[in-house]
Protein backbone atom coordinates (compact mmCIF):
# COMPACT_ATOMS: atom_id res chain seq x y z
CA UNK A 1 0.00 0.00 0.00
CA UNK A 2 1.45 3.52 -1.19
CA UNK A 3 -0.42 6.55 1.43
CA UNK A 4 -0.28 9.32 -0.53
CA UNK A 5 -2.47 12.42 0.66
CA UNK A 6 -5.55 14.81 0.08
CA UNK A 7 -2.74 17.05 0.36
CA UNK A 8 -1.82 16.36 -3.75
CA UNK A 9 -5.48 18.29 -4.48
CA UNK A 10 -4.46 21.56 -2.85
CA UNK A 11 -6.56 25.07 -3.55
CA UNK A 12 -9.68 23.03 -4.67
CA UNK A 13 -12.28 25.05 -5.78
CA UNK A 14 -16.21 25.34 -4.11
CA UNK A 15 -17.65 23.39 -7.49
CA UNK A 16 -14.94 20.54 -7.23
CA UNK A 17 -16.01 19.78 -3.48
CA UNK A 18 -15.99 16.91 -2.05
CA UNK A 19 -13.22 16.05 -3.58
CA UNK A 20 -13.31 12.96 -5.25
CA UNK A 21 -10.74 10.50 -6.54
CA UNK A 22 -10.32 12.33 -9.88
CA UNK A 23 -10.80 15.88 -8.70
CA UNK A 24 -7.57 17.51 -10.64
CA UNK A 25 -4.41 18.03 -8.07
CA UNK A 26 -3.50 21.85 -7.43
CA UNK A 27 -0.64 21.35 -4.96
CA UNK A 28 -0.01 24.13 -2.89
CA UNK A 29 3.41 23.13 -1.15
CA UNK A 30 6.09 21.15 -1.77
CA UNK A 31 4.98 18.49 0.38
CA UNK A 32 1.98 18.12 -1.76
CA UNK A 33 4.38 17.88 -4.65
CA UNK A 34 5.97 14.76 -2.87
CA UNK A 35 2.79 12.72 -2.26
CA UNK A 36 1.94 13.26 -6.20
CA UNK A 37 5.46 11.81 -7.11
CA UNK A 38 4.88 8.95 -4.67
CA UNK A 39 1.03 8.31 -5.22
CA UNK A 40 2.11 7.72 -9.95
CA UNK A 41 5.33 5.59 -9.00
CA UNK A 42 3.01 3.66 -7.08
CA UNK A 43 0.84 3.41 -10.26
CA UNK A 44 4.01 3.18 -12.23
CA UNK A 45 5.10 0.23 -10.46
CA UNK A 46 1.93 -1.55 -10.74
CA UNK A 47 1.26 -0.64 -14.33
CA UNK A 48 4.93 -1.78 -15.27
CA UNK A 49 5.80 -4.35 -13.02
CA UNK A 50 2.59 -5.87 -12.18
CA UNK A 51 3.17 -5.20 -8.34
CA UNK A 52 -0.10 -5.75 -6.67
CA UNK A 53 0.23 -1.83 -4.98
CA UNK A 54 -2.93 -0.19 -3.88
CA UNK A 55 -2.95 3.48 -3.44
CA UNK A 56 -4.69 5.49 -0.58
CA UNK A 57 -5.29 9.11 -0.07
CA UNK A 58 -6.04 9.91 3.43
CA UNK A 59 -7.85 13.76 4.80
CA UNK A 60 -7.15 15.07 7.83
CA UNK A 61 -6.65 12.37 10.41
CA UNK A 62 -6.06 13.19 14.65
CA UNK A 63 -6.35 11.22 17.57
CA UNK A 64 -4.30 10.79 20.74
CA UNK A 65 0.14 10.45 20.23
CA UNK A 66 -0.29 12.89 17.01
CA UNK A 67 2.64 15.13 17.03
CA UNK A 68 2.63 19.05 17.24
CA UNK A 69 2.68 20.74 14.07
CA UNK A 70 -0.99 19.29 12.82
CA UNK A 71 -3.82 21.81 14.11
CA UNK A 72 -5.81 19.86 16.91
CA UNK A 73 -2.53 18.82 18.86
CA UNK A 74 -1.14 22.36 18.70
CA UNK A 75 -4.48 23.25 20.27
CA UNK A 76 -5.11 20.45 22.88
CA UNK A 77 -1.15 20.54 23.84
CA UNK A 78 -1.46 24.72 24.57
CA UNK A 79 -5.08 23.85 26.39
CA UNK A 80 -2.89 21.51 28.60
CA UNK A 81 0.12 23.82 29.14
CA UNK A 82 -2.27 26.30 30.17
CA UNK A 83 -4.24 24.12 32.66
CA UNK A 84 -1.12 23.00 34.51
CA UNK A 85 0.32 26.58 34.83
CA UNK A 86 -3.10 27.75 36.08
CA UNK A 87 -2.81 24.49 38.87
CA UNK A 88 0.61 25.84 39.89
CA UNK A 89 -0.52 29.47 39.93
CA UNK A 90 2.21 30.79 37.35
CA UNK A 91 1.25 33.80 36.78
CA UNK A 92 4.36 35.00 34.16
CA UNK A 93 2.68 31.85 32.26
CA UNK A 94 1.22 33.36 28.52
CA UNK A 95 -2.28 32.23 29.35
CA UNK A 96 -3.30 33.35 25.88
CA UNK A 97 -3.84 30.48 23.41
CA UNK A 98 -1.88 31.24 19.93
CA UNK A 99 -4.36 30.40 16.71
CA UNK A 100 -4.23 30.76 12.84
CA UNK A 101 -7.08 30.80 10.59
CA UNK A 102 -10.06 29.81 12.38
CA UNK A 103 -12.85 29.97 9.30
CA UNK A 104 -11.40 27.10 7.12
CA UNK A 105 -12.93 23.89 7.26
CA UNK A 106 -11.48 20.44 7.52
CA UNK A 107 -12.80 16.84 6.82
CA UNK A 108 -11.61 15.60 10.38
CA UNK A 109 -11.40 11.26 10.63
CA UNK A 110 -9.85 9.65 14.00
CA UNK A 111 -6.66 8.06 13.26
CA UNK A 112 -7.94 4.76 14.90
CA UNK A 113 -11.05 4.49 12.13
CA UNK A 114 -8.57 5.35 9.61
CA UNK A 115 -6.70 2.13 10.36
CA UNK A 116 -9.56 0.29 10.12
CA UNK A 117 -10.05 1.60 6.63
CA UNK A 118 -6.32 1.07 5.73
CA UNK A 119 -7.10 -2.42 6.46
CA UNK A 120 -10.36 -3.28 4.43
CA UNK A 121 -8.50 -1.92 1.69
CA UNK A 122 -5.41 -4.45 1.59
CA UNK A 123 -8.40 -6.83 2.23
CA UNK A 124 -10.35 -5.90 -0.38
CA UNK A 125 -9.01 -3.02 -2.74
CA UNK A 126 -7.98 -3.48 -6.18
CA UNK A 127 -3.81 -3.72 -6.98
CA UNK A 128 -3.39 -0.30 -9.17
CA UNK A 129 -6.56 1.60 -7.83
CA UNK A 130 -6.49 4.33 -4.91
CA UNK A 131 -9.25 5.42 -2.86
CA UNK A 132 -9.78 8.62 -1.26
CA UNK A 133 -10.72 8.62 3.24
CA UNK A 134 -12.26 10.91 4.79
CA UNK A 135 -15.24 11.61 7.02
CA UNK A 136 -17.02 13.22 4.24
CA UNK A 137 -18.14 15.74 6.57
CA UNK A 138 -16.26 19.12 7.00
CA UNK A 139 -16.24 21.42 10.09
CA UNK A 140 -14.80 24.72 10.59
CA UNK A 141 -11.26 24.86 13.11
CA UNK A 142 -13.06 27.60 15.32
CA UNK A 143 -15.66 24.69 16.26
CA UNK A 144 -13.09 22.38 16.64
CA UNK A 145 -11.33 24.41 18.76
CA UNK A 146 -14.68 25.59 20.60
CA UNK A 147 -14.92 22.18 21.45
CA UNK A 148 -11.48 21.52 23.18
CA UNK A 149 -11.93 24.64 24.92
CA UNK A 150 -15.22 23.30 26.41
CA UNK A 151 -13.58 20.16 27.91
CA UNK A 152 -11.42 22.70 30.11
CA UNK A 153 -12.44 23.96 33.34
CA UNK A 154 -9.92 26.05 33.11
CA UNK A 155 -10.40 30.26 31.22
CA UNK A 156 -9.03 30.11 28.22
CA UNK A 157 -8.41 33.16 25.95
CA UNK A 158 -7.60 33.32 22.21
CA UNK A 159 -4.72 34.99 20.16
CA UNK A 160 -4.46 35.15 16.68
CA UNK A 161 -0.81 34.48 15.97
CA UNK A 162 0.50 35.55 12.28
CA UNK A 163 3.11 33.30 12.26
CA UNK A 164 0.08 30.78 12.38
CA UNK A 165 -1.28 32.01 9.14
CA UNK A 166 -0.41 30.51 5.65
CA UNK A 167 -0.21 32.74 2.96
CA UNK A 168 -3.16 31.42 1.33
CA UNK A 169 -4.94 29.21 2.90
CA UNK A 170 -8.14 26.35 1.22
CA UNK A 171 -11.59 27.81 2.71
CA UNK A 172 -13.19 24.55 2.64
CA UNK A 173 -11.68 20.58 2.14
CA UNK A 174 -14.11 17.49 2.57
CA UNK A 175 -13.84 14.49 1.18
CA UNK A 176 -16.04 12.14 -1.11
CA UNK A 177 -15.69 8.61 0.36
CA UNK A 178 -18.12 7.05 -1.75
CA UNK A 179 -15.47 4.90 -3.54
CA UNK A 180 -14.29 3.34 -0.53
CA UNK A 181 -17.79 3.00 1.50
CA UNK A 182 -19.14 1.33 -1.59
CA UNK A 183 -16.03 -1.56 -1.53
CA UNK A 184 -15.78 -1.97 2.62
CA UNK A 185 -18.35 -0.50 4.04
CA UNK A 186 -16.87 1.31 6.07
CA UNK A 187 -17.69 3.91 7.87
CA UNK A 188 -16.23 6.28 10.93
CA UNK A 189 -17.15 5.26 14.23
CA UNK A 190 -15.63 7.24 16.48
CA UNK A 191 -17.27 10.57 17.42
CA UNK A 192 -14.98 13.62 16.90
CA UNK A 193 -15.41 15.08 20.21
CA UNK A 194 -14.33 11.66 21.56
CA UNK A 195 -11.34 12.18 19.43
CA UNK A 196 -10.72 15.97 20.63
CA UNK A 197 -11.37 14.32 24.10
CA UNK A 198 -8.71 11.72 24.00
CA UNK A 199 -5.85 14.20 22.34
CA UNK A 200 -6.77 16.58 24.93
CA UNK A 201 -5.79 14.03 28.01
CA UNK A 202 -3.33 12.77 25.95
CA UNK A 203 -1.66 16.40 26.18
CA UNK A 204 -2.40 16.68 30.10
CA UNK A 205 -0.80 12.96 30.67
CA UNK A 206 2.38 14.53 29.04
CA UNK A 207 2.00 18.08 31.09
Amino acid sequence: MVISSAEIYGYVTPENLPIGENTPFRPGNPYAVTKIAQDFIGLQYNLSYHMPIIRVRPFNHVGPRQATGFVVSDFAKQIAEIEKSHRQNLPTTDPMLKVGNLEAKRDFTDVRDMVKAYSLILEKGVPGDVYNIGSGKSIKIAEVLDTLIGLSDTKIEKQTDPTKLRPSDVPEIVCNNTKIRNLTSWEPEIALETTLKDTLDYWRHLS
